[in-house]
């Protein structure tokens, strides 16, 4: 029987939006990763060059003419380090423009729902939260 090998790896993630370049600079600053060169309020990605296996994949912004109406059907979940200052990575996103949504515990984990400065929704926790 011939041994299938796992070819696949998500090499970028796409996120459509009203301002691409404004969206790329809270998630660059939110994630310390920088947006790429050539960034405009049509297209900017963030780790396009860099995105290698192993590493965290490229995101891609992209304008879209429609604007979001209802809840992401995929998010982040974001994993703060030190664990004990995870808190404070929740007021570092809410001065870059981040929304709270609520607070969460359930499945053994504790997590917080926050919206990007364009009404995505993302959770963060501490490491130890997610699995």
């Amino acid at each position: 029987m011939k041994e299938h090998h796992m070819s696949l790896s998500i090499a970028q993630i796409v996120i459509d939006c009203a301002d691409a370049q404004k969206l790329a600079v809270f998630w660059s600053q939110a994630l310390d990763r920088p947006v790429d060169p050539g960034a405009t309020a049509e297209f900017a990605t963030i780790g396009h060059g860099a995105a290698t296996s192993g590493s965290a994949p490229a995101l891609m912004f992209i304008k879209v003419p429609e604007p979001k109406h209802t809840k992401n059907r995929l998010h982040f979940d974001l994993t703060a380090r030190p664990v004990p200052n995870w808190q404070s990575e929740v007021d570092r996103l809410l001065t870059l423009g981040a929304s709270r949504i609520d607070e969460h515990q359930a499945f053994g984990w504790h997590w917080i729902t926050m919206r990007d400065p364009e009404g995505n929704e993302f959770d963060l926790g501490p490491a130890a939260a997610t699995p």
